[in-house]
Parts: C-alpha cells; structure tokens; sequence
C-alpha cells in the first residue's frame, strides 16, 4: 500500500511555503498591473521587512557592520504580531520612497520602461549594500519569543502514525492566505480597488475621469511594499534572515510565478507561487540541490507552452 502520510506533509509544506511566494509575487503583480514595468526593488524590500521586524522585536545586531551590537528595543521589544505589522508599515514606505526616486521621475518623462527598469535594480543593489554596511553579513535568528507558548508542530495524522507539521509553516499558510483573500476582497469591492483597476486598464482616461492616478500609484507602491515586509518577515520567522541578500533568490523566483501564473493577474500570482512552492515541497532528497531550479523549470515549459501564463491574458497595445 502507498504510504499517503509523507505525501500529505509534503503538500502542507508546499502550501506554506507556495502562500508566501504568491504574497511576495502579489507586490510585483500589483505594480506591473499599473505601471507595466517589473519592480527589481521589491526583492530589497522583501529584505528590509523582514530586518524591520527583527528589530522591533527585540532582536540584537552581530559583530559587524556600523550598528554592530545594537538593538533597538533592548528590553525585549514588541510583541510579535506588533513587530510584523510594524516592519511591514515601514517596508510599505520605503517601496513609497523607491516609487519616488527611481519610478516617478522616468514616469513623468515618458522614459522608457526598459531605463525604469534599470533605475529600480539600481536602487535595489544601493539598499542591499547599504544593509550590509549597517548590519554585516551575519544570519540573524528571531527572538524566541517571538513564538513563545506555541507547540513546536501540530499533528495531523493520528497517534500511530504521525504527520507533524511545524506550527511556523501552519502560522505562514494562514497569514498569507488571509492577506491574499483581503487583497483580493479589497481590489474587487471597493471603491479604491475598483479606480486602480481603470488605472491598470488606461491611465490617462481614468484621470480625465477625476482618478488621482499618482496618489494611487503611490498607494500601490505601499501596499506591495507592505506584502513584501511581511513575507520577508514571514520566511525570516521560518528559516533566518540569511544576509542582506536574502530577498534575491525570492526576487527571481517571484518573477517565475508571476509569469507562470500570467502578469498582472492576481489570481495567476496566487495560483503559480502555490504551484512552484508544492512542486518543490516534492522533491526528492537526492535532487534537494537541484530543488531551485524547479521555478525555472516551470518557467520554461510555460513560456513555451502558454506564453501568457496559466490564468493570463494576452495584452493588448494600446495606441
């Protein structure tokens, strides 16, 4: 008979870790669905969340770094669920700030989306080295009481025969997918959601209309830098932050799901990241090396199938 049982915890990890990937690749959709151009900054903001949220936690600096030892809070910090949304808050305005310097003024010269995309890596490279000049290069492990009272891992199977699943990747799933399903709610029902929708359809009808396009733009800006904090903040709380190069390898590999599941579509952001983080989950121990390659993988076989992606559209020129 076929043991289900390490198959199904295998799923459940999928899960988790595909729900933070489609909440990271959400911020590259939302700003691609407006603007049409790839923001290469999220993936530093990604970083900076999950810093942010170390710090207002409690957490202390190594040996390194122009704020070697330092900790912010030394007397313990704030809760958890507080640090998270926090650092969030403060990655949203740094995503504010890079629409700022390195998208607006481009956007107002008709520039090329080609240089924005150029001046949104370079602002990315700027703040990861500037996290290394802060902080240094060390691995930093959250507070442990930023888990405190919770079980080590929840049981789904029975008492003979046991599927563990940390309680952190249950913690994850639920997060992300509560923060998709708000995003998704709010896009679809509201007012707001509704003017960023025309915007992403034509941006200068839905400003004859009366739309503030760029107060918009810069919400937009914020809410995908809020995504990225608490994802970063999210994976942090699960493996380390690893470096100040932490959100590089997710920036690539959201760039994958965004384009397996179909640009600018939320749905196809959420359907791809679950897809990738499912098939990574299974593979097998003897590939674990190769287990990075599997979003490419993906990739490929998409932009040859289905160039438009699993729930996209192709686009159309507007002239």
């Amino acid at each position: 008979m076929i043991d289900l049982a390490p198959n199904l915890q295998h799923l459940l990890n999928g899960l988790a870790v595909g729900s933070v990937y489609a909440m990271f690749a959400l911020g590259y959709t939302l700003i691609f669905s407006i603007l049409r151009i790839i923001n290469f900054g999220h993936g530093a903001v990604f970083t900076l969340g999950a810093y942010f949220a170390y710090v207002l936690a409690g957490g202390r600096f190594g040996f390194n770094g122009a704020l070697a030892n330092m900790a912010l809070l030394p007397n313990g910090g704030l809760p958890f669920v507080m640090a998270l949304v926090a650092g969030a808050v403060l990655a949203g305005g740094v995503a504010v700030l890079i629409e700022r310097i390195a998208f607006r003024p481009l956007r107002n010269r008709n520039a090329d989306p080609l240089l924005t995309l150029v001046s949104s890596l370079g602002v990315a490279i700027v703040i990861v080295n500037l996290i290394q000049y802060l902080v240094g290069a060390e691995i930093y492990t959250y507070p442990s009481s930023a888990t405190a009272g919770l079980p080590a891992a929840v049981n789904f199977g029975t008492a003979d025969r046991a599927i563990p699943i940390r309680t952190i990747q249950i913690l994850i799933f639920g997060v992300s997918m509560l923060m998709v399903m708000g995003l998704t709610i709010w896009m679809n029902f509201t007012r707001t959601g509704k003017a960023l929708r025309a915007i992403s359809e034509d941006a200068t009808t839905a400003s004859l209309l009366g739309i503030n396009t760029d107060a918009l733009v810069r919400l937009t800006f914020f809410i995908s830098g809020f995504l990225g904090g608490v994802a970063g903040t999210l994976i942090g709380l699960s493996v380390s932050i690893a470096g100040p190069y932490f959100g590089i390898a997710f920036g690539l590999k959201g760039l994958a799901v965004i384009i397996l599941g179909g640009l600018g579509s939320v749905p196809g952001a959420v359907l791809g990241g679950l897809l990738i983080g499912i098939a990574e989950a299974f593979v097998p121990a003897s590939a674990i090396a190769y287990k990075e390659a599997i979003a490419f993988l993906f990739l490929f076989i998409v932009l040859l199938i289905r160039p438009q992606g699993l729930l996209g559209q192709n686009l159309v020129q507007k002239t």
